[in-house]
C-alpha cells in the first residue's frame, strides 16, 4: 500500500497554523508528513518562515503522524548539530521520524555569509554531512577536516536505531549518485517522461529496492480557475529548473524572477485540478513509476477543502482511510 503524507509549508503559513493543518491531516488518513525548513519564503507573497525543527516536537507530540523534514546540512546548519536534533527527535518518538537531506539553495544558506559554494563542492560537503551524522548516531566521537570541521563530537543521547537519511535529487545526475550513499530517495513531481529518467538513474546508481519518495505538487480548490490563481499566486517563482532554484540569493530576486510566469504557464509544473477524479489518475501512473510513498503538497492557501475532500475521496481509492 503506498503511503500519503501532508506537505507542511513554513513558507506559506505560520507555525500555529501549520499545527492545525497537520492534525486536520491525520484526522482525514494521511498517515505520513513532510515538513519544509526554509529561513526565507520562495516570496513576499507567502510572508512566512518559521523554525522547523521547534514546531516538529509539537507537531509529533500533537499527532501520530510521521515525520520527514527537508534538510541542508554543512553550511548554515553544522552537521553535528542536525545529527543531534534528529537523535532527540527519533529518541522521543522511535521510528516516526527519517531525516530527508539536500545540497540546499542559496535563498536560505547565504545569510551564514560565507561562501556559497559550487554544485559539485556542496554534493561532496552534504556527503560529508551524511558520514558524520551516521558516526554519531552509531555512538562514535568524531573528528573531521574537510568541507566541515568537527571536533570531539559524541551523542550522549541517541535512538537504539541507525536512522535512515533519504536523497533529494531532482536531475538524474543527481539521482544516480545518491543511489550509491543514500537510504531512499526524494523527488518532485512532473510527467512521466521527466521522472522516469530519475527514477531509472536511482536505481541504476543503487538504489534498486531503496524506497522512493514523490512531493507531489498540485493545486485543487473549488474551481479549475481558483486552483489555477491559487496556484499562481503562492508557486509561480517555484518552478524554474533546479541549477536557478539553487542560485538565487533573495526573496526580492525570486519575486523578479517570478514576475515573467503567467497562469496559464503554471499548469506546466503544478498539477492544477478542481476534479478530485484527475488527480487520483494521476498519483495512480506516479506509484506506477515505483514510488511507495507521495507527500501531497496543495500549493495554494484552501488547505482545509485540500485535506477534506482529498481525505473522502482520493485517500480512500488509494487503500488508506
Amino acid at each position: 500500500m503506498v503511503h500519503l503524507g501532508y506537505h507542511a509549508s513554513h513558507e506559506q503559513f505560520k507555525p500555529s497554523q501549520l499545527l492545525e493543518w497537520v492534525q486536520r491531516a491525520e484526522q482525514a488518513g494521511f498517515t505520513h508528513a513532510l515538513s519544509s525548513d526554509h529561513f526565507l519564503p520562495w516570496g513576499k507573497d507567502q510572508g512566512e518562515s518559521g523554525f522547523a525543527w521547534s514546531w516538529l516536537g509539537a507537531a509529533m507530540q500533537a499527532t501520530n503522524l510521521n515525520f520527514r523534514i527537508v534538510n541542508a546540512p554543512g553550511q548554515r546548519y553544522h552537521p553535528a548539530i542536525i545529527a543531534q536534533a534528529a537523535a532527540t527527535l527519533m529518541e522521543m518518538f522511535p521510528h516516526r521520524f527519517w531525516l530527508t537531506v539536500g545540497s540546499g539553495q542559496a535563498l536560505n544558506e547565504h545569510i551564514t555569509g560565507t561562501r556559497w559554494p559550487n554544485k559539485g563542492d556542496r554534493n561532496r560537503r552534504l556527503k560529508e554531512c551524511v558520514d558524520i551524522m551516521r558516526a554519531l548516531w552509531a555512538g562514535e566521537t568524531v573528528n573531521h577536516q574537510g568541507l566541515v570541521t568537527v571536533e570531539d563530537a559524541k551523542l550522549y543521547t541517541r535512538p537504539d536505531y541507525q536512522p535512515q537519511i533519504i536523497g533529494a535529487a531532482i536531475t538524474p545526475a543527481t539521482a544516480e549518485w545518491v543511489g550509491s550513499w543514500a537510504d531512499g530517495l526524494i523527488t518532485t513531481s512532473r510527467p512521466p517522461e521527466k521522472l522516469k529518467p530519475v527514477v531509472d538513474a536511482f536505481r541504476r546508481g543503487g538504489g534498486e529496492g531503496k524506497p522512493m519518495i514523490l512531493k507531489v505538487q498540485l493545486s485543487y480548490d473549488r474551481t479549475q480557475e481558483a486552483a489555477r490563481e491559487g496556484a499562481h499566486q503562492q508557486w509561480r517563482n517555484n518552478i524554474f529548473k533546479s541549477v536557478l532554484l539553487s542560485e538565487i540569493r533573495t526573496v526580492e530576486q525570486f519575486d523578479a524572477a517570478g514576475s515573467f510566469v503567467t497562469p496559464d504557464e503554471i499548469e506546466q509544473h503544478v498539477r492544477v485540478s478542481a476534479d478530485p477524479q484527475q488527480h487520483l489518475d494521476w498519483l495512480k501512473t506516479d506509484i506506477e513509476l515505483g514510488f511507495d510513498e507521495l507527500i501531497l503538497h496543495n500549493v495554494n492557501t484552501a488547505q482545509a477543502r485540500f485535506i477534506d475532500t482529498f481525505g473522502e475521496t482520493v485517500i480512500p481509492a488509494l487503500g488508506g482511510k
